[in-house]
């Protein structure tokens, strides 16, 4: 065997020793990281407006991020969110991998500004839909998918100037396998840290982005007129 060969294949067993100890230790060192990532000990546990959708889920996820505006710069993002509305401000180009049709505004859309309960949002052609059953503007977004095993909640909890959003999954997989069930956590739990991790940063460029510009454009308190004299 050349040395070549013998580098190539002594590289393929390195690297599949790599990956089989990156699985064998992502469920005790990694794994609560990556579905609390941003969050506080307290988000973690502290109850949302929704959690009683799905009472006793397999997987929550909780995830968070400090946003350097009000409540009011964020809320308009995340009500105009979905396909062919307003995109969920990630990574496009691998939502659109799997024909999800997502394309992340860079500006508020009017049209998509009122949104109420009970509506329907669309994930992508020939997927479920997701219906809003939480709506308490400016405090909490949360939908349930139609098979009734995901709800995905946000929460915007002010702190002074800034705002804490907190972006919660919880899912149920009934009847799943442990093969199922195993691909889910070494697989999709990874990959939905490295997509949710982006739209939690999408949305905080952008709303601080809007709330720069409106304050910017707001007129100068008039200053204090001067008392009377005596």
């Amino acid at each position: 065997m050349s040395g070549t060969r013998r580098w190539i294949i002594g590289g393929a067993g390195l690297a599949g020793l790599t990956v089989a100890a990156a699985a064998a230790s992502y469920p005790w060192l990694f794994r609560r990281t990556c579905l609390t990532w941003g969050a506080t000990p307290e988000e973690v546990t502290g109850e949302l407006p929704g959690d009683e959708l799905l009472a006793k889920p397999d997987i929550v996820t909780t995830r968070a991020i400090t946003i350097d505006a009000p409540p009011s710069a964020i809320w308009p993002w995340l009500v105009q969110m979905g396909s062919g509305r307003g995109g969920v401000y990630t990574y496009d180009w691998i939502e659109n991998l799997f024909g999800l049709g997502m394309h992340s505004a860079d500006a508020i859309l009017p049209q998509f500004q009122h949104l109420k309960q009970g509506d329907e949002l669309p994930l992508g052609p020939g997927r479920p839909l997701m219906r809003v059953e939480v709506f308490e503007p400016e405090r909490a977004l949360g939908v349930r998918f139609e098979d009734g095993n995901w709800v995905w909640i946000f929460a915007l909890l002010p702190d002074g100037g800034r705002t804490r959003m907190v972006s919660r999954n919880r899912i149920a997989m009934p009847g799943a396998g442990a093969a199922t069930r195993l691909f889910y956590m070494l697989v999709m739990e990874p990959g939905s840290l490295v997509m949710e991790r982006r739209m939690l940063l999408g949305i905080k460029e952008r709303a601080e982005r809007l709330a720069g510009q409106r304050a910017t454009s707001e007129p100068p308190a008039p200053a204090p007129s001067d008392p009377a004299p005596p």
